[in-house]
Order: structure tokens, then sequence, then C-alpha cells
């Protein structure tokens, strides 16, 4: 490994021990709004599988969700808030498209 880019790596690795202690603000910092990814999913009556290829995602970044291990962001994000709320239309709409 070039040395430059150890130096790199073990400063970042310093700061985010500071960052981590409190002794450092972090960079940036991502709240989110909480939704209940399993409601969402129970309201439609799917399994997990047939969820998330009805959303075009992969069944482990959807159990990561479910989980609480990941959040959803960007269009995934407007896609469940809709599906919350107007899941028989949105359903209707997205198994009409091509991807289910």
């Amino acid at each position: 490994m070039d040395t430059a880019l150890f130096n790199e790596l073990l400063e970042s690795v310093k700061e985010a021990g500071q960052i981590k202690r409190g002794e450092k603000p972090a960079a940036r910092i991502f709240n989110y709004s909480h939704l209940d990814i399993q409601s969402i999913r129970e309201k439609t009556g799917y399994s997990q599988s047939h969820f998330s290829k009805l959303i075009g995602i992969s069944l482990g970044t959807y159990q990561n969700w479910e989980q609480g291990r990941r959040h959803p962001t960007g269009a995934a994000r407007v896609l469940l808030t809709l599906l919350d709320q107007a899941p028989e239309y949105v359903i209707n709409l997205l198994e009409k498209s091509e991807h289910v």
C-alpha cells in the first residue's frame, strides 16, 4: 500500500474515533423519520420476497430495512410512503409495469 494512502486512511480512522468520543462533530448527520416498513408491507398482504420484487429491490435490502439495520432513502422512501398512504392504487400501478 502506498504510504500517502495509508496515512490518509490512518487520519480517517483517527477522525472517526474523535467523532465517536464526541471530541469532534460529524461532517454530516442523517436523521430519518420513522417508516414502519413491516406495517407497510403487511398492508399489501405480501411476503417479504414478493414485496421486495414489487418495489424492485433485493430481499436482503428489504430485510435490512425491516429489521432496522438500514433505512430506505430517496426514491425508495418516496415509494414506501406512497404505498403506506394508498397501497391499492400503487400496487395496481406497479403490477401493471413490466418489472413484476
